[in-house]
């Protein structure tokens, strides 16, 4: 037996198990070392609500089991992705942080229009949205695309969103949005491309938006493996990575942006000492340089 199969587990007075400090620091390391996330000791509760939703859908009986039971299992296994999905999970949306979605349409659309108009670029526009959640994001950009984008149906356009999460993944795939997701769409966009379920309050996206967006699993800490994109959104993830693990992200994803390309940060994302070469734009928006 090892030294967490031994520990009393910590039980609240509504009779629900929380992990102990102990049992925080070898999943926080666990976590880490699959991620790069680093779990602090405030997000004990947290941590501890999540994994119990672990316990019962497996039938094991406690904390030091479930930790046990990951770490002999295969990384490929279906459980360790749903063990992933619950601890990265984060609330997302579709046009979230307006701002730069508006930056999105009348800036970066308008003049990959205008160059195209002018013979400088060909009609070709590749996004990647990395740690895509459900797929808000990506959705975005094609939504945007097909609004302000002029004649995009004659534009060769893929939008590529990943996660860790395979749960994510799936769900994106799905196209389909409740309406808490939903809420900040322009109702002009939900008439024209998404159709809502007559007896649900989900919203599933056109084809013409489908047609655009791909989805699959990738790990951030791991290099993807693509032609260069045009623009990557990077946004309201690395805020949780642990220094050495922001910087193996930032030095895998460069790479994956055209000589010339943007990328799009979450404002609190602190990678301002890890673009190296890249001008800011924006305290959210870096250009990397021409080659």
């Amino acid at each position: 037996m090892t030294p967490t199969e031994f520990v009393k587990p910590v039980v609240l007075a509504g009779g629900l198990q929380q992990v102990t400090d102990a049992q925080l620091a070898q999943y926080a390391e666990l976590i880490y070392r699959r991620t790069g996330i680093r779990v602090p000791p405030q997000k004990k509760t947290l941590l501890s609500n999540r994994l119990r939703r672990r316990l019962q859908a497996t039938g094991i009986r406690s904390f030091g089991e479930y930790y046990q039971h990951l770490t002999r299992l295969n990384a490929r296994d279906p459980e360790w992705d749903a063990f992933l999905q619950e601890i990265t999970t984060h609330e997302t949306f579709l046009f979230r942080d307006e701002g730069q979605w508006r930056w999105f349409r009348e800036g970066f659309l308008a003049r990959c229009a205008a160059d195209a108009r002018s013979g400088k670029r060909q009609r070709s526009l590749r996004i990647w949205s990395a740690a895509c959640s459900t797929g808000d994001e990506a959705f975005t950009a094609a939504c945007c695309i097909a609004a302000g984008l002029p004649n995009h149906q004659r534009w060769t356009v893929r939008i590529l969103g990943t996660d860790v999460g395979i749960g994510a993944i799936e769900q994106a795939r799905t196209a389909s949005f409740g309406e808490r997701a939903m809420r900040l769409v322009p109702g002009s966009f939900k008439k024209r491309y998404f159709v809502k379920a007559p007896d649900a309050d989900v919203w599933t996206a056109r084809s013409v938006l489908t047609e655009m967006v791909g989805f699959r699993q990738h790990n951030l800490l791991d290099p993807l493996r693509e032609r260069p994109f045009d623009l990557v959104f990077l946004k309201n993830v690395l805020i949780y990575f642990a220094p050495a693990s922001k910087k193996r992200v930032m030095e895998n994803l460069l790479p994956a942006i055209c000589p010339g390309g943007l990328l799009v940060a979450g404002p609190a994302e602190g990678i301002a000492d890890l673009v190296n070469g890249c001008t800011r734009l924006q305290p959210w928006l870096y250009r990397r340089p021409p080659q």
